[in-house]
Order: C-alpha cells, then structure tokens, then sequence
C-alpha cells in the first residue's frame, strides 16, 4: 500500500493517492487535476479508482475531469443520487484494489450524504490500517453540521451517532485521512498535521470527549463560523456534474480599450487581484480587491456573484492564470479575460481610476489623538474581534458590508482594519462601490498596530496555522479591548454614529 497527500493551500483541501504495484485511487481530488496524472505517471500507476467521500461543499471537485483523462471509476455516496456516471455506494459494499480491501461506511453529519472508507492492507494483516473520513473526522476536529438550513441538529445527532457509533469503534492504530487541515471552514479548530489515529483522536481531540448527545448538539450548533456563500451552491455542483475544465472560456488578454468596453456590459465585475498597496495607489472603478497572496479562492466564493463575467487586473500574465485556477477551485467559471498591461497600460490609455488612502498604524494613532471625526470598522470575524480589538471599533466583518454598509454613513471618515490591510481593502472596494469616498486602510491592520507599540498581539492574528475567520467565541468570557497610548476618542466617536 502507497499513500501519497495532496494540500491545496488556502482552501485547507487535502486529497490522496492511495497506491498498490500497478494501479491507484484517487480520494477527494480538487478540480485542477494534472498533479495527480503527473505524480501517478511517475509512480508508474494507473489511476483506476475515484473515491468521494461526499459533495463538498467549500470546493469543486475533480472527479469528472479526471475520469475523463484517465478512464476511471468514480465512486460516490448513494444518498448523494449524483447526476453523473458512477459506482453509488452504501454500508456493507466493498471495493477490491490490489491486495487493499476498501470497505464504506455510512457516516452522515457533516452532510446528509456524507460516507467513509476503511482501508485494510491484505499483504501486512487483517486489521484495518487507516480511513479516508472526509469531513467526518478531522485532526483535532470534527465536521460543522450546520451547512444545510434548517438541518444543523438533526445532523449534528447524525454526526455524534457517526462518530461515537462507528468510527470510535475502529482499533485505536487505525490512521485518519481527513479532507481537510487546518484553515478549513468546514471545521473549526482543525490542526496542521494532515493525518492522526482513532486511539490520538479519542484521547485528545475535545469534540470527541463531548460524550453527551444533547451537549455534543449543542456545541457544534452554536458559535459556529460563518459559512462563506460558495459552501450554499458546491455541493449541488459537485452532485450535479461540474463543467469540464476543456469546455471553460480561455483566458483572453484584453487591451485597456476593449476592456473599458467589457466593463459596460451586463452581468460584469472587475476583480483586482493586486496587493492592498498597490489597489489604494489607483485601481478601475468599482472593482472588488482581493489579494492573490491572501485567502483568496475563499474570499472569491464568499462575496463575488457567481452569475456575473469576471475581468482580472494582475500585476503579471502568471498571475492572472493562477487566479483562474483558484477561481475555478470555488465555482466561479466565468473569467473573461484579463487587464493587459495592468494598471500601467490603463493609466496611459487616460482612462478614470480611483484610490484607496492607505495609513499607517502611527497615523492612526496621531489620528485618533487629535480627531473625532470618524469611525473605526473592524471587519475580521466575530471570534478576532472578540479576542481583541480596539475600545470603540464596529465589528462588521468584510464580506457582511455587501448589505451592512448602510449601517454607516457614507460622509463620515471611516478607517478600516483588519488583521494585516488584506480584507480591510477588500472592504474598502465593497464600500467605494456605494459612495464611500473617505476611507482609510490601515495598512498592516492590528499586526502592524500591535507591533508599533499600541497593542496586545491578536492569538488569530498572530496563529502559524489556524484560519483568520473562525467563529468560535465562547472560549473567551469577556472581549479583550484596548485603547491607544492616551485617549480613546474613536469609542466616543463610534458610539455618536451609532446613536448609543
């Protein structure tokens, strides 16, 4: 038995070759699939199997391009009733692969559909060696249940009887191969280690130790993070059949003329994928910023319409196709073309741009000593911002200022800060696409602010490993805040706009 880890990165996504002499299968695989062919081609395997533990819902998959190359299996939940030619599988069926014997167990919770697959190497022992558990169980974690309204405690219960019911029951060495590692949304406190054991994950992981059902419910229902928009529409992609990559638009290069001109036609947006910097020196109107160095295939399916053309302005040609890739990776298919150029070759062709100030963490601090003119926006998650955050900021986090924004006041000076200036500027382009003018960035967010001096350091802003965007706040009995060296005049100000 051979098992080869896949990670896609940002995404948390880890998918697996699993290996005998002469053939392979893959598990979970992500839509861009040439690093499985290339890497079975260099093992000398043949890619005959396609194993899904169930439809994602935080990326497309890859199961209908890679069948299509390799002529393999695919292998998918019954309950999941996928539109597209497969093997469906339930409790009690078996998959032979070599000397490996794969066994499927049903274990819904995460999602109704949700399976799992035991792998017993027949050439070593009898016992199982590891399992494939999808979203079921993570290092340290176990699946959210909340992702279907309306249905988060029936499947919590699912999800308690999946784990405690069947996977507990494994031996203790058996490995765990989750879908997911830390800085997954589909969990909430994942670690960074791609695989564990039954016996590790019994003994350490704190969702397991919950042994009572109604308090297990209860737990993974409340405080759970936010689901970003794209996790609503994957999952029926997924069953249905994603579009093959080959039958996709390629990527056209666009002249600023031609651009300018597919900008003004319906069902349109402009995605700057440039750093914050560069977007606040001058950008095309009413783009959206997201940073390619950032979160950014999470952040594309959270808040851009999946409906609309996209048009890229990158700084370079590699960028651009990297950004497709990732765009593809959460479902948004419909990237037009890209800004040739740049910005440079926009700005000589005389068209309009727009800018973002940017300021930094000692301008702020001047600012609020001197003026009360304005208000701070903390748009990180709820659980950042509960951490720690400045006495006096508004907790609107980036993508919710797509319909929050009318809670502030477009005349009012508004500085926005995040953990780094990444999410601040895309909240930034959120609000100057309706009439913000005067807006700040602060560059370098609360790092940047905690290390000038004027501030304890964030845990989420500061963490190696974990996501920036988790909801999980009950940890914490009371919000940390904290004001800057002598006054507080932003918590004055803040609460005037507010009417408190």
């Amino acid at each position: 038995m051979l098992l080869k880890h896949f990670f896609a990165e940002k995404i948390a996504h880890s998918s697996y070759l699993l290996g005998g002499s002469n053939s392979c299968a893959i598990v979970d695989p992500q839509r861009d699939v040439d690093l499985y062919i290339n890497t079975a081609r260099d093992l000398d395997l043949d890619i005959t199997h396609i194993f899904e533990t169930h439809l994602h819902a935080d990326f497309i998959s890859g199961h209908l391009d890679l069948a299509e190359i390799t002529g393999a299996t695919i292998y998918a939940p019954k309950e999941g009733k996928c539109k597209f030619d497969h093997e469906s599988l339930s409790e009690g069926d078996t998959i032979t692969l070599e000397e490996m014997k794969i066994d499927v167990l049903e274990t819904p919770g995460h999602t109704p559909e949700h399976i799992s697959y035991i792998v017993t190497d027949k050439s070593r022992g009898t016992d199982p060696i590891g399992i494939f558990t999808g979203d079921t169980l993570f290092v340290g974690d176990v699946g959210r249940p909340d992702l279907f309204p309306g249905r988060a405690e029936e499947l919590a219960s699912k999800l308690f009887d999946s784990l405690h019911n069947k996977l507990l029951k494994l031996p203790d060495f058996t490995e765990i191969y989750p879908a997911h590692g830390s800085g997954s949304l589909c969990g909430r406190t994942m670690g960074a280690k791609y695989r564990s054991t039954i016996g590790y994950e019994r003994k350490y992981n704190s969702a397991l130790k919950i042994t009572n059902k109604k308090e297990f419910i209860e737990s993974l229902t409340t405080n759970m993070p936010p689901a970003p928009d794209h996790f609503s529409r994957c999952s029926d992609i997924n069953g249905s059949g994603p579009t093959l990559l080959r039958n996709l638009p390629p990527l056209e290069e666009l002249s600023p003329e031609i651009f300018i001109e597919k900008i003004k036609e319906e069902n349109t947006l402009v995605l700057d994928i440039r750093a914050y910097d560069a977007f606040g020196s001058q950008h095309v109107p009413g783009s959206y910023n997201i940073d390619i160095g950032g979160n950014f295939a999470t952040f594309a399916g959270w808040v851009l319409p999946p409906d609309k053309n996209i048009l890229l302005v990158t700084t370079i040609y590699d960028q651009a196709l990297n950004a497709v890739i990732r765009l593809h990776r959460v479902g948004l298919d419909r990237i037009m073309g890209y800004l040739d150029g740049g910005m440079f070759s926009w700005a000589i062709s005389g068209f309009k741009t727009n800018r973002v100030d940017q300021i930094s963490s000692e301008e702020f601090h001047e600012m609020t000593l001197v003026d009360h003119k304005f208000v701070l926006v903390d748009v990180r998650s709820p659980f950042e911002y509960h951490e720690s955050h400045i006495e006096g900021a508004i907790n609107i986090p980036a993508p919710d200022l797509r319909t929050r924004y009318k809670e502030l006041d477009p005349k009012v000076t508004t500085v926005l800060q995040c953990s780094t200036g990444h999410r601040s500027s895309l909240a930034a382009s959120i609000l100057k696409q309706h009439g913000f003018d005067n807006i700040f960035n602060l560059a370098g967010g609360m790092k940047g602010y905690n290390a000038a001096g004027y501030g304890p350091a964030c845990k989420a802003c500061s963490g190696l490993h974990g996501p920036r965007m988790r909801g999980e706040v009950r940890w914490y009995t009371s919000p940390r805040h904290f004001t800057p060296k002598k006054i507080s005049p932003i918590l004055d100000f803040s609460q005037k706009i507010r009417g408190v």
